[in-house]
């Protein structure tokens, strides 16, 4: 069904913070979002650093994964466990551990599977020190691909996610993160969603409770220190679309999952589907001041569909919000402004828009005639 909103086009100066659709959850940090287009569905503190734990193996995995697709790695490569690897990620740690034999040699695979499935800290840093020498050369590959994918919230400094103050993420940063992994590599998301896993002798289940509580949970990854409590990078396919959702900061393992699973069957039974934008469409046009041309059209990554509130076709508005004066160049794909869908004034859903073609600097007449314009509105 087409749906048709009235749209105001907002010029901010910073996007102010706006009341939120009607859920609670006991997570510090929490973001739901529609898996294909990144549209917000929920979300609480999503921009606030925070400590990734485990989660953080999310972007070991990404690193991994990347090496895999260019050929400079296989799955049956064998990498060596160090004493190092051993020592600060084995059993005598204390940590989650997949109990890699000091000076063996474990497959590329097996070293996959113990990281997704066992949270494995050693198999994080076999892997990390397999590819790049040592885990610091390995976080340098990391925070290389984080600013590729535009997670700007987020540092590395291990493969492991063990406690550093120099390591930071956010939950949308997160939840942006387990998005990519989903689309870009199917070859190896059945791993997420593997029950369990036996090393050494020892069977350890599958760190994620909820793949199995029968709610189409198939991945991705939970996380737990002292410090920041407890979450999980977690993501689900029923009905028409694939959620991702993030929490964390919570207070035990049985807390994680309830508010996790409570946060997905929220975003899947409480919403119906909309098509609002087909690919390409032009939702709405943004001011460039000193461009070849005067405005840039405003275009979803894909097509926009929204999820709102079941019964709530009669209280919608929209906005679009971004921050200006835009400013050439502006490069086609590059996000510049925000949907806001509402419904009598609380916040529903949110997502990003981006210039839908190139907008060099302009001639001289036209960059004079937009900076008086600019002089005159009080911006220079």
């Amino acid at each position: 069904m087409r749906l048709l909103l009235a749209l105001l086009i907002v010029f901010a100066s910073a996007f102010p913070a706006l009341a939120q659709a009607n859920f609670e959850t006991n997570a510090r940090f929490a973001v739901l979002m529609d898996h294909e287009s990144g549209t917000v569905i929920f979300q609480k503190d999503a921009d606030a650093r925070l400590e990734p734990a485990s989660m953080t193996k999310l972007m070991t995995l990404a690193v991994v994964f990347n090496e895999l697709r260019a050929g400079r790695i296989t799955l049956d490569d064998q990498f060596f466990v160090s004493e190092n690897a051993w020592r600060t990620g084995g059993a005598a740690s204390g940590g989650s551990t997949m109990f890699a034999v000091l000076n063996s040699q474990i497959r590329v695979e097996d070293l996959i599977r113990s990281v997704i499935i066992q949270s494995g800290n050693d198999a994080a840093i076999v892997l990390a020190e397999g590819i790049a020498g040592t885990e610091g050369t390995f976080a340098s590959m990391m925070n290389e691909l984080a600013r590729k994918l535009g997670l700007d919230g987020s540092h590395f400094t291990n493969a492991t996610g063990l406690p550093d103050p120099d390591e930071y993420s956010t939950a949308r940063d997160l939840a942006n993160l387990g998005r990519y992994l989903i689309r870009e590599f199917p070859e190896f998301y059945h791993y997420f969603s593997e029950p369990e896993m036996e090393w050494n002798g020892i069977k350890q289940a599958n760190r994620n409770s909820l793949i199995e509580v029968g709610i189409g949970v198939d991945g991705l990854k939970t996380g737990h220190t002292e410090a920041a409590g407890y979450g999980a990078v977690i993501s689900t396919a029923q009905g028409d679309r694939r959620l991702v959702a993030v929490v964390h900061g919570l207070g035990s393992m049985r807390e994680r999952a309830e508010e996790g699973r409570k946060l997905l069957t929220w975003g899947t039974r409480a919403f119906e589907r909309f098509e609002a934008y087909p690919d390409g469409t032009v939702v709405a046009y943004a001011d460039v001041y000193g461009g070849a041309t005067g405005n840039v059209g405003l275009v979803g990554k894909g097509e926009i569909a929204l999820y709102l509130p079941r019964g709530s076709r009669d209280c919608l508005s929209a906005s679009v919000n971004y921050v200006g004066p835009l400013l050439p160049p502006v490069a086609a794909g590059q996000q510049v402004a925000e949907l806001r869908v509402f419904c009598n004034d609380q916040l529903v859903q949110s997502a990003p828009l981006y210039a839908a073609e190139d907008v060099p600097q302009g001639d001289l007449v036209r960059r004079a005639t937009d900076a008086l314009k600019q002089l005159a509105l009080g911006w220079l």
